[in-house]
C-alpha cells in the first residue's frame, strides 16, 4: 500500500510540474493570456490549456502548441467540442438576469441566448418572429454584440437601448430601423462583447443553448424548438 501511495504521489507531483512549466512558459511568451485551467488530455503527454472561452493543446514541457479540434475518432466525437460546451454553460450561467434583456415566454421550457447585433439583418428577421420564438416556450436572452466595435453607431444603439428606461420597447423599435437619440450610462455591453469574444462569434445573430450549443446564424423558431427538445431529451 505504501509503495502505491508513493507512485500515486509521484504521478501527482510530476502532473502539477508540468502544469507550472506549461503555465510559466505560456506566461512568458504571451504575458497578458487569461489561463482559466490546465489539465492532462487524452493524447499522453499532450495538456489541455483553457483561455477565455477556448481551448488549446500543449505539449507537457509547454514548447509546442495546437489550436483546433481534438476528435476521438473509433467514437466519432469531438471531444473539443464537448469541452467547450462545457466552458460556455458556466460563463453563462456567470452571467445575472440584469445584465440582459430578456424576453420571456408565458410557458418557457428553453432558453437560448442570442448575441446580436441592431443593425443585423437577419438579427433583426430573428426579432420580428419573437413571439413566434415565445409561443415555442423559448426564453430569449439578449446580449449585445455590434460587430462594427467599440465607438460604432452599432456600439451606441446598444448602449442607448440599454439606458432607456423601457429596454424592450426601444430595442424592438431600433431594429425596427427607427432613429433614436444616443444615450449613455453604466452598462454591460463590452462584457457582451468580450464574452461573444471569447466564444467566437463570427457573425450575428449568434445563439447559444443553455447547455452551450452553438446555432451559427439565424434559425425560424419551430426548427429551434426541434433543436431544442432534442438537446434536453
Amino acid at each position: 500500500m505504501k509503495i502505491i501511495a508513493l507512485v500515486l504521489l509521484c504521478f501527482v507531483s510530476v502532473a502539477q510540474a508540468d502544469e507550472a512549466t506549461i503555465r510559466s512558459n505560456l506566461k512568458r511568451i504571451i504575458p497578458s493570456l487569461d489561463i482559466k485551467s490546465i489539465s492532462p488530455s487524452p493524447i499522453k503527454g499532450v495538456y489541455e490549456v483553457t483561455i477565455g472561452g477556448d481551448i488549446l493543446y500543449v505539449s507537457e514541457e509547454g514548447k509546442y502548441l495546437l489550436q483546433g479540434h481534438l476528435i476521438d475518432v473509433a467514437a466519432r466525437k469531438d471531444l473539443t467540442e464537448a469541452k467547450l460546451a462545457a466552458v460556455r454553460q458556466k460563463a453563462l450561467a456567470s452571467l445575472s438576469e440584469n445584465e440582459q434583456i430578456i424576453f420571456k415566454s408565458d410557458n418557457p421550457k428553453y432558453d437560448i441566448y442570442v448575441f446580436t447585433d441592431i443593425d443585423c439583418g437577419y438579427c433583426r428577421k430573428l426579432h420580428s418572429e419573437i413571439d413566434q420564438y415565445l409561443a415555442q416556450g423559448i426564453n430569449v436572452h439578449y446580449l449585445f454584440y455590434p460587430r462594427a466595435g467599440l465607438g460604432s453607431d452599432s456600439y451606441k444603439k446598444a448602449v442607448t437601448v440599454w439606458c432607456s428606461d423601457d429596454r424592450k420597447k426601444v430595442l424592438t423599435e431600433a431594429k425596427q430601423g427607427k432613429k433614436m437619440e444616443f444615450k449613455t450610462c453604466e452598462n454591460p455591453v463590452m462584457k457582451h462583447m468580450k464574452l461573444g469574444h471569447e466564444f467566437g462569434v463570427q457573425g450575428t445573430p449568434m445563439l447559444v443553448t443553455r447547455k452551450g450549443t452553438i446555432f451559427p446564424g439565424y434559425v425560424p423558431a419551430a426548427s429551434l424548438a426541434k433543436a431544442l427538445a432534442k438537446e434536453n431529451n
